[in-house]
């Protein structure tokens, strides 16, 4: 991708193909930049996929809190529900999804790609849930003596406790909203308000594909999620330790 990112397109078609580029087109870059609004577009990406962090980050913990330290009539029965819903492909809920949200006005806002998110991942509860379940009752108990209710123990005690897993979340939802074609595809009908999945397609027609524009602009489109896992894959790593929690 790199490679042909730097090549000119006569290069990139030549037969027999060459690996390496015989020169370097930085302006390939540029080109890529300048071809569609790609700063407007990244406003947009990050403003859905902070909310999704937020939302994912936010309600999963919350919910997994519940299920590892509360006890309440049907528990199990109700857990066994939402891992259930894990083996329902996304493909299988999409028409019925966007029915609904087109009846109640949201088809051509941010409001579908974002407020899912509060409502909890069956993936990322189960992880916080056995991250909760690596903590001692007794740190609840003794916070509980002090006279703490559970939504101070909660965003007080446990979310400290669990910050690799919480990260680990946020890096998977960021990559996951970030990297979304389809839905922003369904939803989103102002130009003004597209992605960059979205706006990488003006480089694809049905004659051709730019190649050079096109490769230089999933580079670019790439390069936030790189540096993302760079910089917090300590917290990835311990995140997806379930003993992790008995650290604190």
């Amino acid at each position: 991708m790199i490679f042909t990112s730097l090549k000119p397109m006569t290069e990139i078609v030549q037969f027999p193909p060459t690996f390496f580029p015989k020169a370097i087109h930085w302006e390939n870059y540029l080109m890529a930049i300048n071809s569609f609004p790609f700063w407007s577009y990244t406003k947009n990406t990050l403003i859905i996929a902070g909310s999704v962090v937020i939302g994912n980050v936010l309600a999963n913990s919350f919910i997994a809190y519940g299920f590892a330290k509360l006890n309440f009539p049907g528990k199990r029965i109700l857990f066994a529900l939402v891992l259930s819903t894990m083996m329902i492909p996304g493909f299988v809920t999409m028409i019925p999804q966007y029915v609904i949200f087109s009846k109640i006005g949201w088809v051509g806002t941010y409001l579908p790609l974002i407020v899912p998110s509060f409502f909890g991942n069956a993936f990322n509860i189960f992880l916080m849930r056995q991250f909760y379940l690596s903590i001692s009752n007794e740190l609840i108990e003794a916070a509980q003596l002090d006279g703490a209710n559970h939504l101070y123990i909660w965003s007080h005690l446990m979310i400290p406790l669990t910050k690799p897993a919480l990260i680990t979340i946020a890096i998977n939802s960021f990559n996951g909203a970030w990297n979304d074609f389809l839905g922003p595809l369904l939803y989103i009908k102002d130009q003004r308000q597209y992605t960059l999945q979205i706006g990488l397609q003006v480089f694809k027609n049905q004659s051709t594909t730019q190649w050079h524009y096109l490769m230089a602009g999933a580079v670019l489109v790439l390069l936030p999620t790189i540096l993302l896992f760079f910089f917090a894959q300590r917290y990835f790593i311990e995140g997806m330790n379930l003993t992790a929690g008995t650290k604190g």
